[in-house]
């Protein structure tokens, strides 16, 4: 994975090559529920963390996000049970974006 530099303090914009290739359907299972679960634990880890600064903190809009990925987490598994039936490979591409915001 080739990573370019720029010193420009400037910059608006980041990309990030996370994930890129043919997986088997194993190897692809890992890698997604691998990439939800982590990001599962960091909203969980998230409201606990407000809610022991402010326990009148509203933890609704997580509690979403953790359901939100969790279904996504059962139609990934789906849809990779059902390319393994097949017998084929998945191919990933995973790039993460960042952007300055105000």
């Amino acid at each position: 994975m080739e990573t370019k530099k720029n010193s420009q303090i400037e910059m608006q914009e980041q990309k990030i090559q996370l994930v890129k290739g043919d997986f088997t359907p194993n190897q692809a299972s890992d890698v997604v529920m691998s990439l939800l679960n982590q990001k599962i634990n960091y909203h969980k880890l998230e409201s606990i963390q407000q809610w022991e600064q402010n326990h009148k903190y509203d933890r609704e809009p997580l509690k979403k996000r953790i359901q939100q990925l969790e279904a996504e987490k059962e139609i990934a598994a789906e849809f990779i049970s059902k390319i393994k039936l097949e017998g084929k490979k998945l191919n990933i591409e995973g790039i993460l974006v960042m952007k300055a915001t105000e």
